[in-house]
């Protein structure tokens, strides 16, 4: 439970800090659609915080895989889908857009896992 409350408040902190750096920090160095690829990065990370942070919670509640697994994929995801966009945006480098969709697919499993086991067990 602690690791996941404890990598939600870095994910929280840094999507706040990215956002602001996107926002004055790229603004006229980057492209309209790399700005707006590194907002999407931002939002992704910041709704994905807070999934860790329900994650954490229910694990003070239930003790299941699926819920552990749930909180590690949220995490790879956040790594994956928006680290990819947070280089992509400003350099254009195709071969991390590439990555961008295994991290969209690790959120996709670690809600299924979450959904799961809040039915089971919740």
């Amino acid at each position: 439970m602690k690791i996941f409350l404890v990598l939600a408040v870095l994910n929280g902190f840094l999507s706040v800090a990215l956002g602001a750096f996107g926002a004055h920090g790229l603004e006229g160095k980057v492209s309209e659609k790399g700005l707006e690829q590194w907002g999407k990065a931002v939002d992704y990370q910041m709704f994905h915080t807070m999934a860790l942070f329900i994650t954490a919670l229910l694990m003070s509640k239930v003790q299941t895989g699926a819920i552990t697994g749930a909180g590690w994929f949220f995490f790879v995801g956040i790594l994956l889908f928006s680290g990819s966009l947070y280089i992509y945006a400003p350099t254009g480098i195709k071969t991390f857009a590439m990555i961008t969709p295994i991290g969209g697919l690790s959120f996709l499993i670690g809600w299924v896992l979450l959904g799961y086991a809040v039915i089971k067990h919740v």
